[in-house]
């Protein structure tokens, strides 16, 4: 009997097909190889022979070509998902992003001194103009923001932190370990459920640098709570020579997006005006720019940590800083409207009604039902969004989701007491169409009628 393995192409020999003519030379061939190696095995297997080689081949080198990162369509209704990115930029932001990435930029040149000027130019004064604060500082994430402060101002000292905010946050982000990290000693105050200035107190001793107060990010504590307030913590600090540093996770500029959820709390001029020292959050949740830490307070503290040695390793590139001051000149210019993430969580009940009955026109089979809904990315814990969705017709949710995501573009629903979903909130402008095109062509009966 004939050893099938005989019957196999020479790399030379699929190289002449001409469906791989277009294709780089060197990943052609180092992919060819890979799969006369795979044929190798299925036949050694016991595997019947490929039927088409050449065609596996350019399967792989497309695979290799493919980016691995790419843009997706966001059905969750998921605003700031954290595995998609968070926050969306806005087309505005996106432009002077493209700008400045497309050539040189003035990133720390002064052009009219034509001398070294400043990183933050752009986006410091902007953060100051909305905030009020005296001086501001970006790194790249809120973590590293909350690491540098410590390391720069309680090395070696305590920090004080109410038992109820020794948080964890998504991927293993403790405080206890950043206040470790950052070379300070963390002081417990407190109960889990409730602390009081009295707490903070009798807690600060001549070793104390800092009182730590800490968004709770991921989760909401009811029932029978107490928290000191800030203004109160403020005094506290200021009486006893130490600094009040606030993690403010999200941070908010200006009016909350979505009534009554508390988010008047994360105000970021607010928090300064009642006395803290220094406030850290994120740039890429309900700012809704790029992913990266703010630090916004008083001059005398932050030029102590843009002098640390830290500094220079979580400083931002050109390209953060362009999308930040993209965002932020939106903020003054008073039109929040077009920042995607501002605009999705201000939608009203009625809007995201009447764009689901649309996308379930286009889909047959699929119906509109109403649901619920999170801001995701730590913001707004617990507070559920009002949503309608689009229920489509599945008989293995999971399956068909799985297919949407590997779609071009990937479309990435929502999975929920077995219906797949699709959630309109997070629909970008103009992706509407697109996303009927590819659930029509993967997943409806376009002979059904509409219920």
């Amino acid at each position: 009997m004939a050893n099938p393995l005989r019957a196999l192409p020479a790399v030379t020999t699929l190289l002449q097909d001409p469906r791989l003519a277009d294709q780089p030379h060197e990943l052609v061939v180092q992919e060819a190889r890979a799969a006369l190696d795979a044929a190798r095995a299925r036949l050694r297997a016991g595997a019947a022979p490929p039927m088409d080689l050449a065609a596996e081949v350019l399967d792989r080198v497309l695979a290799a070509r493919r980016p691995q990162l790419r843009r997706v369509i966001n059905a969750t209704g998921i605003v700031l998902h954290t595995n998609l990115g968070r926050a969306p930029l806005a087309p505005e932001a996106v432009a002077h992003l493209v700008d400045v990435a497309g050539g040189y930029c003035n990133v720390e040149m002064d052009l009219g001194s034509g001398k070294r000027g400043g990183r933050l130019a752009g986006v410091r004064g902007l953060l100051c103009r909305l905030t009020g604060a005296e001086d501001a500082l970006v790194v790249n994430n809120n973590a590293a923001a909350v690491l540098l402060c410590l390391s720069a101002l309680a090395a070696g000292r305590g920090v004080l932190t109410s038992r109820g905010e020794l948080v964890e946050i998504g991927g293993s982000f403790r405080i206890p370990d950043v206040v470790s990290a950052g070379g300070a000693r963390l002081v417990e105050v407190g109960t889990t459920n409730r602390t009081r200035v009295a707490d903070f107190e009798a807690a600060v001793d001549a070793d104390a640098a800092v009182l730590l107060r800490v968004h709770p990010s991921n989760f909401r504590m009811q029932g029978f709570t107490e928290r000191p307030e800030r203004s109160a913590l403020a005094a506290l600090a200021r009486a006893r020579n130490v600094l009040l540093v606030e993690d403010l996770g999200s941070g908010l500029l200006g009016s909350p997006p979505v009534a009554g959820a508390g988010l008047e709390a994360e105000e970021v001029g607010a928090a300064l005006a009642e006395g803290a020292d220094l406030v850290c959050f994120s740039g890429d949740k309900l700012l809704g720019g790029p992913q990266a830490g703010i630090i916004l307070g008083r001059a005398e503290w932050v030029a102590r940590l843009r002098k640390h040695p830290l500094y220079r390793a979580l400083r931002c590139d050109k390209l953060v800083l362009a999308a930040l001051e993209g965002t932020l000149a939106l903020y003054r210019d008073g039109r929040t409207g077009g920042i995607p993430a501002q605009r999705a969580l201000r939608l009203t009940d009625a809007q995201l009604k009447a764009r689901a009955q649309a996308l379930a026109a286009q889909l047959p089979g699929s119906r509109v039902r109403a649901d619920e809904a999170f801001s995701g990315g730590g913001a707004l814990p617990a507070v559920a969004l009002p949503a309608w969705v689009v229920v489509l017709p599945s008989a293995d949710p999971s399956g068909d989701a799985r297919r949407l995501r590997q779609a071009a573009p990937p479309v990435i629903a929502r999975v929920a007491r077995d219906q797949l979903l699709l959630d309109p909130r997070t629909l970008l402008p103009g992706e509407d169409a697109t996303l009927v095109a590819v659930v029509r062509d993967l997943l409806c009966d376009t002979s059904a009628a509409t219920e």
